[in-house]
């Protein structure tokens, strides 16, 4: 069985094509930029060398045509793909799990824009444009939300009017098809069930969450009613005061809007160092740049935080996973994290921390009761996955 997962951004389009049973990702690559004057596109076939190129394309019916073309040109037919995977961020309280898409579920998705205007107006756009290419091939929604969805009511409720939940405001929590493979992952590389395991999942990049997952379900999440709540990100604020908004538009008047635009897309490492590329803050601290340091210190010191919220939540932690292109990447930031967390159980081996190269691994002092361990994520294949157990 081939599975082409689809995640389709605003002006962006990510793919992947697998095979089942096996797990074999076949074909892998992104578009960039569709619908702007300079666009790109890469892929890469197999294990062949990754191709790169400068790519104008006017919308995401191109950008697929492009992919079918792409895999024509490697031999795979349309024919031959079984299932077309999509990634939808927000489920809301209608999914739980996995779905077949047919015309009452795009129109469920569509009730739930308000929830997610800048992320599901652009999957939903996938999921039409896939349609109309290949009307006769099962399409599949896959949502970043279900795997919170066993969060126990004390942790999914705001302490909030109850005529203000009626609105659909409760703790949702994102990156779950993250979350949820690797702590898969984590149960391979402990060598024990995933039923018997507690575990603290820090999910980093230029979004960022953490996890506590109890018996393989997430019974605590950083994210919220948006991705927003939480850490430290790229160029999100994380936690903070809610009357901030109020104090803002009455001091600068700065509607909500614009208030909420900065919070998401200005703030966070980009407001503290001048970018959000944790590369560059690198290199920034590298050179002396005091807001560099501050803004690295900031984003550790709140991951700092939530392993010991969670940890406290989970009353017995048997693994912390680093993941995410931060989390997988970045040697000096897992060791802020977990400096002096001794007391926890969680204490570094720098010289695995610093050699880790790709494949899971454990970055652990061998007599700490924790393990710690980084596990590149693969987000697309728990997609495929949940495609093919559906």
């Amino acid at each position: 069985m081939k599975i082409l997962v689809i995640n389709a951004g605003s002006s962006s389009l990510k793919y992947a094509l697998f095979k089942f049973p096996a797990k074999k990702c076949l074909l892998r690559g992104g578009i960039e930029k569709i619908g702007e004057t300079k666009g790109s596109d890469y892929y890469q076939f197999k294990n062949h060398r990754k191709v790169e190129q400068v790519l104008i394309l006017k919308n995401h019916k191109q950008a697929l045509n492009r992919i079918l073309k792409i895999l024509n040109d490697h031999h795979i037919s349309l024919d031959e793909i079984n299932l077309i995977a999509h990634r939808v961020v927000h489920g809301g309280d209608k999914f739980q799990q996995a779905v077949i898409i047919n015309a009452n579920i795009i129109q469920q998705l569509k009730q739930l824009i308000p929830l997610a205007p800048l992320h599901n107006p652009a999957n939903i756009l996938g999921i039409e444009t896939a349609l109309k290419l290949a009307p006769t091939l099962k399409q599949i929604a896959v949502f970043d939300t279900a795997f919170h969805h066993s969060l126990p009511e004390h942790a999914v409720r705001y302490p909030i009017s109850k005529h203000w939940e009626q609105q659909g405001i409760r703790r949702y929590g994102f990156h779950g098809t993250s979350h949820a493979y690797v702590a898969k992952q984590a149960e391979k590389l402990l060598k024990r069930p995933l039923k018997n395991l507690n575990l603290i999942s820090l999910h980093l990049g230029n979004g960022a969450s953490a996890c506590a997952i109890q018996q393989g379900k997430s019974i605590d999440t950083s994210m919220g009613f948006t991705p927003q709540e939480g850490l430290m990100m790229g160029t999100r604020c994380g936690d903070v005061d809610s009357s901030i908004y109020p104090y803002l538009n009455k001091q600068l008047q700065l509607s909500f809007s614009d208030i909420n635009n900065v919070l998401n897309q200005d703030s966070g490492l980009k407001a503290i160092a001048g970018t959000n590329d944790m590369r560059e803050i690198h290199q920034l601290m590298d050179s002396g740049d005091k807001n560099a340091q501050l803004a690295f210190t900031m984003y550790c010191y709140r991951i700092k935080k939530y392993i010991g919220a969670y940890y406290a939540v989970l009353g017995q932690v048997d693994a912390l996973i680093f993941t995410g292109g931060v989390g997988e990447n970045d040697a000096k930031l897992r060791a802020s994290c977990c400096a002096n967390l001794v007391n926890l159980g969680l204490e570094i081996h720098s010289k695995k921390n610093y050699a880790v190269k790709g494949k899971a691994s454990f970055i652990h002092q061998k007599h700490q009761k924790t393990a710690i361990c980084v596990i590149k994520t693969n987000e697309e294949l728990e997609i495929a996955q949940q495609a093919a157990d559906l």
